[in-house]
């Protein structure tokens, strides 16, 4: 069931999606100072393309300690991350959730953008895990 709703996620949707968080990785990437973000939009794009079976959660949890991403720093990048780019993912994101919704076939996509819109406002800090 994973890799057929992987496929049609990815046919209607999800490449677009997955190619505007590598777009923002482009862009961040550009400047040294965003290559902590850079890093991040990448793998948030693999998971974008792909994210059924997969789950978004705190590197705490997974590590079972804190780094760098996890504290004070993480939340400043989060803050930043915020204003310059995570809220227009984030609206992109809820936007194809809106679309999604008004089938009732397009509602498990729904529910999948509206993590990926969660996650692209506080990205730094977490980690993608496959689910069992």
């Amino acid at each position: 069931m994973r890799t057929l709703g992987n496929i049609l996620w990815f046919v209607f949707g999800g490449f677009l999606m997955g190619l505007g968080w590598w777009l923002a990785g482009l862009l961040c990437a550009i400047t040294i100072v965003g290559i902590p973000w850079a890093k991040a939009c990448f793998v948030i794009g693999q998971f974008a393309f792909w994210p059924f079976g997969q789950l978004a959660v705190d590197r705490t949890l997974v590590n079972g300690e804190g780094d760098i991403g996890t504290g004070a720093l993480g939340t400043v990048g989060n803050v930043l991350w915020f204003v310059f780019a995570g809220v227009w993912l984030a609206i992109g994101h809820l936007l194809s959730a809106l679309a999604c919704f008004v089938t009732i076939i397009g509602i498990p996509f729904g529910w999948q953008h509206l993590k990926l819109a969660g996650l692209a406002l506080a990205p730094i800090g977490k980690t993608i895990v496959r689910v069992p």
